[in-house]
């Protein structure tokens, strides 16, 4: 696939999306897959923040770049991403109510690529919120490339 562009969602843009893209871009890059990766938030909370310095550290720890400047999802993002890519339900429901009717991207629950499960805010807890995140997203990053792309004889761990 062409100019294949994700955009990951959760709430604030701090925690599970900079997460999702920075995991999403590094399991492509590992697997050779050209691809385009930002995130954003539904809430406009955190306009402008550095992400979570607990969602910077589990990044590093994977030696997995993180760099991200928190935004709210715009208009022109149904039209310039291929996908996009809600944490959850509530997520879903927000993006799907502010969609444009000429809307050209595909809007989904990220866990529907593989186990219909949410990624859970983790802002509230400890590291281990953090670390069950990343490891979700590493899966869901290899099952939504596995579905777009094609299967990997590698996943990415």
């Amino acid at each position: 696939m062409s100019n294949l562009s994700v955009l990951v969602v959760c709430l604030g843009n701090i925690c599970r999306s900079p997460i999702g893209e920075a995991v999403l871009k590094h399991v492509a890059k590992e697997r050779g897959i050209d691809i385009t990766v930002d995130s954003a938030g539904t809430s406009n909370y955190h306009i402008g923040e550095d992400p979570d310095h607990r969602s910077v550290a589990i990044c590093r720890k994977y030696n997995v770049p993180i760099e991200h400047s928190a935004r709210q999802v715009q208009t022109e993002d149904f039209r310039r991403f291929t996908h996009i890519l809600a944490a959850d339900e509530a997520n879903l429901r927000n993006l799907n109510r502010v969609k444009p009717r000429d809307a050209t991207a595909e809007v989904r629950l990220w866990g529907s690529y593989l186990d219909n499960e949410p990624i859970a805010d983790p802002y509230y807890g400890g590291m281990k919120g953090f670390e069950e995140v990343y490891h979700q997203c590493v899966k869901l990053s290899n099952a939504f490339l596995d579905e777009v792309v094609g299967k990997s004889t590698q996943g990415v761990e």
